[in-house]
Formats: structure tokens, sequence, C-alpha cells
């Protein structure tokens, strides 16, 4: 079904099921009460005929299922963004679309009046609409008081205080939202305030709504969050202040890799040890031979040289959820406005930036959001250099190769990766805004969210969510190209007679020796010899031919030819250099966690006898995955919003070409100063 294109997946469910449209103003927690609704029965499709993202869910209300579809937080049905075109339409059922069978709209109890403006446009399209008074406890803990049933009556439909965070009130919120789906007559008609509202003509019409909502919020509500409002002024002057709040961001970003890093060590060495098991008993299962190699070395050790950094990714989520829920996040885009005005970025490009960071492609796809032309052209040029989660097990790899038991180390380091490819996406920005499309950008219009408390379940189902979207968009892509690496790291292969030749002649009878062992049934034999063969066949096979070709290329960033097998694989998606590497050193026997391969790949050496992976190397490698355009579905989608195929070469060359020069310098730099 997730296959499926948006209009296919709504006409499917909703010829048997009702739908329920989820609406509301940013920042009132909408997401949070779909989650809890919801649960993780989620799916993310888009809305017809354009590239904007939307969530589906289903709840059973009255023995029966019932859709709910998420649609963009918005402050009104009038204004003409995408964002309010798509979410009328889906009100009003046009583009061939039927009619949702309710309306749940959503509305922060601690900003009322603001939130009655948009409710009022959505009475007015003949849906029945049911409100939920989200907040309830924030609201209560800063002294406001809305009375539900004065309200209701105010607005000619039910309301239900809820509190998305905490679960208070989704029963009454499940049992209203079944009444309202079961009652015949659709939607009830409108208060005549209301009427009157919708009767007025041009900036009257506006000024009228206003004014209801103004009035109808001081009748249906009580007291005044003074002191919450003081205290969160206070707060604010700090974290948006345009030193200290950078400085504040910094230190968040910093702290949020640390965790990170230290946080999942404990599952991913549970991961490294369940895939250790798993290659061991599938390879005590099977004969020694062709098939054994493909599916220990291939597809476990391929496969779960990516899966045993799920946990980062789930990890990373979580945490960026938390901070979102806090209200923190939001004052982050409004600190990195400032910088992004003066790189020539527009405010409206913190949205799609901050989306980069789990992936480009929907990143791409938000950009639309973006009305000028050139600022939206900018902004899709310079989001691949931003880390997507893909860049996660590489740079996972490589600071565990560098900073094993030293999380502190390998945090900052992780943020240091983070950090680059920030300020080369804010340094090329500037640049193409002074060269290529020249232009000024416009400013964010924002509001900043109340304090509040995260919602832990949010958070988690948010986390569940990306891995799963990860595990999805990968799985297949590194499957399929694991598999054709042991291919080409397997055929043709090495004659028996000239192996014997090609080893250093100080290391042939160790090898003698250890095959007679190996064909007497000694199991450790026969792995020693397979390690002391390896390099040799796999410089015979193809993939070796193809890596001693290019080796010229890359040489210069101190990467030798099997380090350019993985290079040249990761151009079609950058998390399968982890699973490339796991076939090229053949750590499948020995389990395809990373524990094994980062002993793997430090027990390699170049010929004149010094670590291939020294720091020199490794810190290249990083650099080099921080700014590459290494991923087809990007180029693809980058094809397709900007409508030119110039446009993605342009970006794959710049890309390529920059990553390739910091590369070249952080290594030719490193030796010169003797670094590792």
């Amino acid at each position: 079904m997730a296959t499926l294109t948006g209009r296919h997946l709504t006409e499917s469910t909703h010829t048997a099921r009702p739908v329920v449209a989820l609406i509301g103003n940013p920042n009132t927690g909408k997401t949070t009460l779909f989650n809890r609704l919801t649960g993780l029965r989620a799916k993310t499709a888009n809305f017809p005929g354009t590239t904007l993202e939307r969530r589906l869910g289903s709840l059973i209300l009255g023995g029966r299922r019932v859709e709910v579809e998420d649609l963009p937080g918005l402050y009104g049905l009038t204004a003409g963004s995408l964002e309010e075109n798509v979410a009328r339409d889906a009100l009003l059922g046009d583009g061939g679309r039927p009619r949702p069978a309710a309306a749940l709209v959503v509305v922060d109890q601690t900003n009322l009046a603001r939130n009655l403006y948009l409710v009022s446009q959505v009475r007015e399209l003949a849906v029945p609409v049911l409100v939920a008074l989200n907040m309830s406890d924030l609201a209560g803990s800063e002294g406001l008081r809305v009375d539900a049933q004065a309200l209701s009556l105010e607005l000619g439909a039910p309301v239900v205080a809820v509190s998305a965070r905490t679960g208070e009130g989704m029963t009454p919120l499940r049992a209203a939202l079944e009444a309202l789906l079961a009652a015949p007559g659709g939607a009830k008609a409108l208060p005549a305030p209301l009427a009157a509202c919708a009767s007025c003509t041009g900036c009257h019409r506006s000024s009228a709504r206003f004014d209801w909502a103004e009035d109808v919020a001081g009748r249906a509500s009580s007291g005044a969050p003074h002191m919450s409002a003081q205290r969160t002024a206070r707060i604010d002057r700090l974290l948006t202040h345009p030193a200290a709040g950078l400085s504040f961001f910094a230190l968040v970003m910093a702290g949020l890799f640390v965790a990170l890093f230290a946080l999942t060590e404990p599952a991913m060495s549970a991961i490294e040890s369940a895939l250790a098991w798993l290659g061991g008993q599938v390879g005590s299962w099977l004969p020694a031979g062709d098939l054994r190699s493909f599916v220990v070395d291939g597809v476990i050790a391929g496969v779960g040289g990516v899966l045993v950094f799920l946990p980062q990714i789930c990890v990373l989520f979580f945490l960026l959820s938390l901070l979102e829920d806090t209200g923190y996040l939001a004052r982050a885009a409004f600190v990195m406005d400032r910088l992004m005005g003066k790189v020539g970025l527009p405010g409206k490009a913190f949205v799609p930036m901050l989306s980069a960071h789990a992936c480009a492609v929907p990143a791409l796809m938000s950009a639309r959001v973006i009305e000028d032309r050139r600022d939206r052209l900018v902004t899709i040029l310079v989001l691949p250099l931003l880390t997507c989660s893909a860049r996660l097990p590489v740079y996972a790899m490589v600071t565990a190769l560098l900073f094993s038991g030293r999380p502190l180390a390998g945090g900052l380091v992780f943020a240091a990766c983070y950090g680059l490819g920030a300020a080369a996406a804010l340094a090329t920005a500037w640049l193409f805004k002074r060269t290529l499309l020249r232009g000024e950008s416009r400013p964010l219009l924002l509001e900043l969210p109340t304090y509040k408390l995260p919602s832990l379940r949010s958070a988690v189902l948010a986390a569940a969510d990306r891995g799963a979207v990860f595990l999805r968009n990968a799985g297949t892509v590194i499957l399929l190209l694991s598999i054709a690496m042991w291919a080409l790291s397997t055929y043709p292969k090495l004659p028996h007679d000239r192996l014997v030749e090609r080893v250093p002649e100080a290391a042939r009878a160790e090898l003698r020796a250890l095959q007679e062992a190996a064909a007497a049934g000694d199991a450790t034999a026969a792995s020693r010899a397979a390690a002391l063969a390896g390099p040799f066949r796999l410089e015979h096979a193809l993939a070796g031919r193809i890596g001693k070709l290019i080796e010229p290329v890359f040489l210069p960033l101190g990467f030798d030819w099997r380090i350019d097998i993985g290079v040249l694989s990761s151009f079609a998606a950058r998390e399968t250099l982890v699973s490339t590497l796991s076939v090229v050193f053949a750590v499948g026997e020995d389990g395809a966690g990373s524990a094994a391969l980062r002993d793997a790949l430090r027990a390699q050496v170049r010929p004149d006898g010094t670590p291939l992976f020294g720091v020199p190397t490794a810190c290249s490698l990083l650099v080099f995955f921080a700014l590459a355009m290494q991923c087809l579905a990007t180029l693809a989608v980058t094809r397709r919003e900007t409508g030119s195929w110039r446009l993605a070469a342009f970006q794959f060359a710049y890309m390529t070409s920059l990553a390739y020069g910091a590369a070249l310098v952080t290594y030719q730099a490193l030796r010169l100063l003797g670094v590792g």
C-alpha cells in the first residue's frame, strides 16, 4: 500500500472506510495527537499532484476502521500557499477526491483566539467538525481555563479538552469522533455570528473574523498566563540572542552527538553479537563453497554492515523529536535565519535544511514551499551538502575505527562532520547568490511556540518511523549492491596454482601449510588461509581490476584500490560503503558487525607496511563523504524538482569536485604535519 501514489491510496481506503481530516495551526500538537490516535499504524504518501508529504493513519471506532489524514499545519485557508491549497482541496474533495467524513481541528488552548480563526474557516466548508482543545495540562499550569461547553455553543460544533502529550481526554475524544461519524445529516448550521463573518467581503471579512475570534476566546476562557509569558520572554532573550543563541545552538548540537555516540554503543554491540552468531550458524549449516560465501559474505555481511548502525539513526531522531517538542527548534530556526539571510538563503529554507538531516529526497520536495524561483534553486543545489542519515553509517564506522571506547572524541568528530556539511552549504549558497542566481532572499515569518515538556511517546514513534523509512528505502538497494559486490569480488576466480605464485615468497610456505590443515578439517586454518589469500583473490576479481583502474585518481586522497571499490559503489547510495567494505574485506565468516569490520580495517596495510586506515586516510574519507554527491535518488529528485538534467549534472559535478579538493587538502596536510 505504501508504494501507491497519494491519490490511489486515498481512493482505495475511502471506498470502504470513513476519512477524518486532521488540521490545525503549526505548534498546536497536531502531530502528537495524530501519533496518539494512530500509534504506529501510519503511512507516508504525497498529496495528489504535489510532492508535499502527508501522513495517513488509522484507528478503530465503534468496531470499524477509520482513516486519519494529517494535513499540513497552517494558519488559514485563503492565502494561496501550497499547504493551504492542498488542505482546502482535501476538505472540499476537489481534484476528484472524495470529501472527508469529518474534520478534526486541533486548537491550542494557550493561543485560543489565534486558533479560532482557522476553526471558523473550516466550519464554513460544510464538513462535520470536531474541535480538540489541546494542551489542557499546559493551560491549567498557566492558570488558563477554557469552558469547552461554552465554546461548543459558540462554534456550533462539539469541543473536547485533551492533552495529546499525556493522553488526557483521549477516550472522550474518540467517543465524540465516533458519535460525529455516526450522526446523519452532515455538518451543523453555522451560528449567526459566524455566518455574518462568512458574508463579509474583501479585507472586512478577515477583520470581522479576527474580531469574532477575539470575542469568542474572551467569553469562553478566563485567566491570563502573565508569569508564564514573562518567563518565556526572559528565556527567549537568551536563546534568540544573535551571539548567545548561536553559541547555545552549537552547544546543544555538540551535546546531542556526544549523547548519540555514547547511548548507542550497547545496542550496536548487541546487534554485532547477533549478526556474528547468525553468520557463524549459517556458515556451519552450509557446505564450504560459493553458496556459503554468497550467503555469509554477501548477504549477511552486506546488509548486517548497515543494520548495525540503525540504533544511531533511531536515537538521533528520538533526540531531535524531544528538542522539537520542547519548542527549542523553532528558536534555533529564528537564530539560524539571521545567518542564512547573510549568505543569501531564504528564511523558509530552514525547514528543508532541517529535513535534509534525515534525507535529502523529502527535503528537496519540501523546498517547493519557497515561492521565489532563485531562492528555491539555490536551496535545492545546496541541500545535499547537509549530513543525511545515509552518511551516519560511514561516520560511525570511521569514528569507531579512530576512537573506539572514547565517546567524547567520537561525538565531537560526528558534530564536526555535521558542521562541515552545514558550513559548506552556507558558503556555497553565498557563492551562488552572488554569481549564478543573484537576488535578495525573503525573510522568515515564524511563530515561536510555548515551552513545554516533550512527549516521550511521540519521540519513540518518530524514531521508529524514521528507522523504518531508512530500512525500507535503503534495504533493497543495499541488498542488491551487496550481492553485486560479492559477485564482482568473487569472479573471475584466481586459479589455485596462480594464487601461490602471487603470494610473496616469504608467506608461501605458511599458505601451503594452512591449506593442508584446512583440507584435513581444521576450521581455524581454513579461516587464516582465506584471510592470507583474500587480497590476492580480490585483486584478480573484476572488482579489484576496476579498483586498480581508478586507483591513480584517488591515490592523492590516501585511498588505495580496495577503498576505491567502496567509493565507487557508494555513488549509488552512500551507506553502501560499509556493506561494500564488509564484502571486500570478507568479514562475514567472523560476523557482519562493525567490530569485525573495524578489526579487519585495522589489520590492512599498504605495500610499504604502513596502516591502510591511518589518521590522514580516515579523516580524508570522512571529509570526502561529508561533501560528495553519492545518491542517485537525490539526483533524480533534483532533476524532477528543477525540470533540468543540466542542473542535476551541475550539482553532481560541483559537489564531487568540492569533496575531492577538500579531501585532498585534508590528507596531504595531515601527512605534512606527520599526523598518524
